[in-house]
């Protein structure tokens, strides 16, 4: 036991005291945040677009007047939305959250295109070839830049219906055109209604009708209506399976590249004559293991005092969640069976390597097989039930994510005991594997295939 340890020290200790490893400790949540806070900038930083709009004959009377009500309307609907957030984000966390929520609803949904006053050389060019090329003019840079335009819009009608020809700044941005399509497809439903005798103020008004939905189940925290409250269990098992994948993969990888190191320097052919090829194995995964945790603890501590800095009304919600049903139980439970299947089985493998393109043989169909409770656990949010998930969660190497993911929705109890012993089950078998090929391999030189590491699973490195 000494040696395990004194192993498991020196294996720790070989990471934790390199700048590269704490770097990479806070690449995640650098750029988890990054992940959150660029999509956010990015469109908060996105260019208001002034557009122009035109009707190009008598025919397109009336166009030009639609597509200015459906950006009014759309202003309004979009004002109606942020709203209701910010009501439900004052019921959840007071009048402080409703101020942030409706500030940054401000900033992000907007509507991103503004109707501005035509030039009068624009208005005055004869249609068709005249006023497109003077179009031409305003989108490029031959003008002012306080005259460019982003966009104008020549309005007509082809057999009776809207049409549009939208000339953009960019040929990339179809902003505008998405827009000015919606708009004349809801001009052409307003003038057919209006046809058929049916009051235009009566279409207008149907149209702008917003029905307003309680979502009600009697699994809420309060037996009734569902809050953000209820969901969040959800969210935070998803993010749980998330974050054991990755710590699993990356302690797993850690394993891997340390012993296929020592392995090319001969370092653990030095190891071997004052350990067993056991005690070598038990104290390597329990020197990453450790490693893990201090990963966990600090990524822990971060996201803490981001939530409670940052999101307090949100600080509480999500300890009560955690320390409620169990679900750092289950998370510590599934870590552990997660991380001996994997760990055993990477270092197995870096027993037969010297180099990476050795461990490719195996470490590609291994990665495949990775990406499937990644896929899977999405499904798990919302249908934790999904027979495909439940039949997945019953796999080994599936079971500590999916299990995971599923455990806020109180999987029944024979789901929970049977995938965990299952998984413990086959962890065990894998340390058995994983212990025959990790002794073969670093007593060999031969090069890592499936025929070698299934010759040395049988002989056990004899």
């Amino acid at each position: 036991m000494k040696r395990i340890l004194l192993i498991a020290r020196r294996e720790y200790a070989a990471y934790a005291k390199t700048v590269g490893f704490w770097l990479s400790l806070l690449a995640l949540p650098i750029f988890g945040v990054l992940g959150g806070v660029l999509p956010a900038l990015m469109m908060s930083s996105e260019p208001v677009r002034e557009v122009v709009v035109l009707e190009e004959s008598p025919q397109a009377a009336g166009l030009a007047a639609a597509v200015q009500d459906a950006v009014r309307i759309e202003r309004d609907r979009r004002q109606a939305r942020m709203a209701e957030a910010a009501a439900e984000a004052e019921k959840q966390g007071g009048q402080a959250g409703a101020s942030a929520a409706g500030e940054a609803l401000n900033r992000l949904g907007g509507l991103r295109l503004r109707i501005v006053a035509t030039p009068a050389d624009l208005t005055a060019a004869a249609p068709g070839e005249a006023r497109e090329a003077m179009a031409r003019r305003y989108l490029g840079d031959e003008v002012a830049e306080a005259d460019q335009l982003d966009s104008v819009v020549l309005l007509d009608r082809v057999d009776g219906k809207p049409t549009a020809r939208v000339w953009t700044r960019r040929a990339t941005d179809d902003t505008v055109e998405d827009f000015v399509r919606d708009a004349l497809k809801d001009a052409n439903r307003r003038e057919v209604f209006e046809q058929a005798g049916i009051n235009p103020v009566v279409v207008e008004e149907t149209a702008r009708y917003r029905p307003v939905v309680t979502a009600l189940s009697p699994k809420s925290a309060t037996g009734g209506e569902v809050s953000f409250r209820d969901q969040l269990p959800g969210i935070i098992g998803l993010a749980s399976g998330f974050l054991l994948w990755s710590l699993i993969i990356t302690g797993a990888s850690i394993l891997l590249n340390s012993v296929m190191e020592e392995k090319a320097n001969k370092i653990l052919e030095v190891l071997l004559s004052s350990a067993s090829a056991t005690e070598i194995l038990a104290g390597k995964v329990l020197g990453v293991a450790m490693l893990t945790t201090t990963v966990l603890l600090v990524w822990g501590g971060i996201g803490a005092i981001g939530l409670i800095s940052g999101l307090p009304q949100y600080a509480g919600m999500i300890g009560e969640v955690l320390l409620q049903g169990g679900m750092l139980g289950y998370f510590a439970a599934y870590a552990i069976g997660g991380y001996l299947m994997y760990a055993v089985l990477f270092a197995a493998i870096g027993a037969f390597c010297e180099t990476p393109r050795d461990a490719q043989t195996l470490m590609g169909p291994i990665m495949m097989i990775l990406v499937v409770p990644l896929l899977v656990m999405q499904m798990a949010l919302r249908t934790p039930d999904a027979p495909v998930v439940q039949i997945l969660s019953w796999v080994p190497f599936f079971t500590p994510f999916l299990m995971t993911a599923r455990a806020p929705s109180e999987p029944p109890m024979i789901e929970v005991v049977g995938t965990m012993a299952g998984m413990f089950g086959f962890a065990l078998l894998m340390v058995w594997i994983a212990g025959r090929a990790f002794r073969a391999g670093a007593l060999s030189d031969v090069k890592l295939s499936w025929k070698s590491f299934a010759g040395a699973i049988r002989g056990g490195g004899k």
